[in-house]
């Protein structure tokens, strides 16, 4: 797995949470950025049922959600996202357990 510095991704909107929800939803399965990678990471830690999904299974997910889950689940993430930041911050620097991303099938660099 290669970890991504949450603070080189920075603050996270809750707009970007949801231009990537929706790149999930219509079932995206590649060309996400750095950002993309790092909320659909943050997503799997902060909602179990996603854990191990595959990128179309999680547009499943979020496409039986209602409004208000969905409301909800934005704001969980952020402030996820955000108090990763922070402590990465306050810490004055990276922590292996902030932010890990899987591995790119085209990604031939050893980690």
């Amino acid at each position: 797995m290669r970890a991504v510095d949450a603070t080189k991704v920075g603050p996270v909107s809750e707009m970007a949470i949801v231009d990537t929800f929706t790149k999930l939803i219509f079932g995206e399965e590649e060309g996400y950025s750095v950002l993309e990678l790092s909320i659909i990471q943050a997503f799997r830690t902060v909602d179990a049922n996603v854990l191990r999904d595959s990128h179309c299974d999680m547009g499943a997910y979020l496409r039986n959600l209602g409004v208000r889950e969905m409301i909800h689940l934005v704001s969980r993430l952020r402030e996820h996202m955000l108090e990763g930041v922070e402590a990465l911050t306050a810490s004055g620097g990276y922590q292996e357990s902030a932010v890990a991303l899987p591995r790119h099938p085209g990604n031939r660099r050893s980690h």
